[in-house]
């Protein structure tokens, strides 16, 4: 699954974009590379019930922003994705390639 596909699927299971869930997760102290992932983990867990594996996209989008190295940018394996930059304001509004 791309990272990408993670983010698309956080959607879907909690009903608010990537972009959303990181202002809350902001609004809960969670921001920047000294955020801890078993917090953010938890709270997904608790309030939305979601998994390690998309939980663990999320952090690195609260951490890192929105940037992706391009190790799997173009690639054919399956971890790839199209773009070197994460889209986070919702799948309906995303850009074609």
């Amino acid at each position: 699954m791309s990272f990408q596909a993670y983010l698309d699927k956080i959607e879907e299971k909690t009903g608010l974009t990537p972009r959303q869930l990181v202002e809350l997760a902001r609004e809960r102290g969670f921001e920047g590379p000294d955020t801890k992932a078993n917090a953010v983990v938890d709270w997904l867990k608790e309030d939305y019930d979601l998994g390690r594996g998309h939980a663990m996209a999320l952090v690195y989008v609260i951490k890192n922003g929105p940037k992706i190295g391009d190790k799997h940018v173009g690639s054919t394996g399956v971890h790839r994705d199209e773009s070197d930059t994460l889209w986070l304001d919702g799948k309906s509004t995303k850009p074609k390639l």
